[in-house]
């Protein structure tokens, strides 16, 4: 086996997370973006010791179980780079994850294995929708082709500039699409550019769609450069507010649009981040509706992008919070909630706490969601601005209960120390990438905490992705002792 060899073989699993181990005649090739049981043909990348590297190049013969795509836009290859697992049947997909998260969080580190016999697990939760569960969507301009015609969607598979026009997109409902539909002629009629990161000139960038799932409210941002088309914004602007309703026309809005938004970028990064922002119509936020309370959303706050699926997540976040401290019937719980976003877990566990802390470190996000406390009448809960690693020096309190809810990359390694240090007798970890939760675990470990309880919920539907919660015990705790790691932190995050 070299370098640039073509050469074909049979999926024999998937690890988190998309990556197949193929079995060939010359040796294992680990290839991503396929599916268990196909036979690929790829070209090698990399020959390093143990096993290959490859570039998937067709699919030589389906996997037994995979069923037809329901997106047009799919493609393995060439396609949309979104939905992997979408010829999968559902219990397939949960099937996968499961057994990719299990497999993670067995693996201690350190040629070490986790007993995950010894631990309650409490299954895998499947999304309430398959399709068009999605809450929000940020679709890309450019071209489908190097100087090809203009197009809005989604990065093709393995490219950073291609892009699909995905307006047949599953994941999202038809309101989405219509919108999308609408930018893009509007940008085509007017003979308007996309802006090109190596040239550095353009106009049109992303198109931000954010609906509430529970009261229906829209808000469409429309990401450019600082060029100046003005008169151009407002015309869209009012061509979007004109789009039929769904009682007058056929393929109307279902929905109801309360803000347009034009966001100014001039960052060469291909990321939507705003420089300045225009309320073209209505106003920069909505409503959303679920368990029971209402949340004002803005631009760029973090709120889960399935609402229906995020209900599931955080009622199993409450039980198991509920769980922790039940045989406390003295007082009510102080609550910590780290990576609080718009304070929506904050506000599900209010109920059951004397007082719950948030800290997040998007100040808009602080805003909205002190905003949304008042909004539910809920006065025992404080939300503090900053990172976790600075902010956490300065709280008062002393947490009962920890929960924590940090971004992909897993928990600060220089703030996980100090969580750590308040010795609570349970930390709840909610977990958008199981590799990240499986590291941070190890040194939760060191300092005296096991895993208790562990669920999965999947809030992505023919992605790789999936949620995990896990409950911590502290079987060292011994309250005003500080935690003294056995590792060295810092290199334990270099080297994993």
């Amino acid at each position: 086996m070299k370098k640039g060899q073509v050469i074909e073989g049979i999926v024999k699993e998937i690890v988190f997370p998309n990556v197949g181990l193929v079995e060939t005649q010359e040796g294992p090739v680990n290839v991503k973006n396929v599916l268990p049981g196909q036979i690929v043909s790829c070209r090698i990348t990399k020959k390093g010791h143990g096993r290959a590297k490859g570039q998937l190049l067709s699919v030589e013969q389906k996997a037994n179980e995979e069923i037809a795509s329901p997106c047009p836009h799919f493609d393995q290859v060439t396609g949309c780079g979104g939905c992997l697992y979408q010829t999968l049947k559902y219990d397939k997909q949960l099937a996968i994850k499961e057994e990719q998260v299990k497999r993670l969080l067995s693996d201690a580190g350190e040629g070490m294995v986790r007993d995950l016999n010894a631990v309650s697990y409490d299954g895998i939760s499947a999304s309430p929708e398959q399709f068009g569960f999605r809450n929000k969507m940020e679709f890309s301009f450019g071209d489908e082709y190097k100087d090809g015609p203009l197009a809005l969607g989604m990065h093709k598979r393995g490219s950073f500039y291609d892009v699909i026009t995905t307006d047949h997109c599953q994941i999202v409902d038809a309101d989405y699409r219509l919108i999308l539909r609408t930018v893009l002629d509007f940008a085509a009629e007017n003979k308007m550019t996309y802006f090109h990161r190596s040239r550095l000139e353009g106009f049109f960038r992303h198109l931000l769609v954010r609906k509430a799932k529970g009261t229906g409210e829209i808000l469409v941002g429309i990401v450019t450069s600082s060029e100046d088309r003005d008169v151009a914004m407002v015309r869209l602007s009012e061509t979007l507010q004109n789009l039929p309703s769904e009682g007058s026309a056929d393929n109307g809005l279902t929905g109801k649009i309360v803000g347009i938004i034009h966001i100014i970028n001039d960052s060469v990064a291909d990321i939507v981040r705003a420089d300045e922002m225009r309320i073209l119509y209505g106003q920069d936020y909505f409503y959303e509706k679920m368990l029971g309370l209402s949340f004002k959303v803005t631009p760029f706050s973090f709120f889960q992008t399935n609402t229906k699926g995020a209900e599931v997540l955080y009622q199993i976040v409450r039980d198991y919070c509920v769980s922790c401290v039940e045989n406390d019937s003295d007082k009510k719980p102080t609550i910590f909630d780290l990576y609080s976003g718009t304070g929506t877990i904050a506000q599900v566990l209010a109920p059951i706490a004397e007082k719950v802390v948030g800290v997040e470190i998007v100040e808009e996000a602080v805003i909205a969601a002190r905003e949304n406390a008042a909004l539910n009448g809920l006065d025992n809960c404080e939300f503090l601005a900053g990172d976790v690693l600075k902010v956490i020096d300065s709280i008062q309190e002393k947490p009962d209960l920890i929960v924590v809810d940090p971004p992909r990359d897993g928990i600060h390694p220089k703030a996980l120390p100090k969580i750590l240090d308040f010795g609570v007798d349970h930390i709840i970890y909610i977990s958008c990438k199981p590799s990240s939760l499986a590291r941070d675990l190890v040194l939760m470990e060191e300092a005296g905490y096991r895993m208790e309880r562990y669920a999965m919920v999947d809030l992505y539907p023919g992605t790789v992705h999936v949620e995990t919660i896990v409950q911590l015990l502290n079987i060292a705790a011994k309250p005003d002792v500080t935690v003294e790691l056995e590792v060295d932190v810092d290199e334990f995050y270099k080297n994993v």
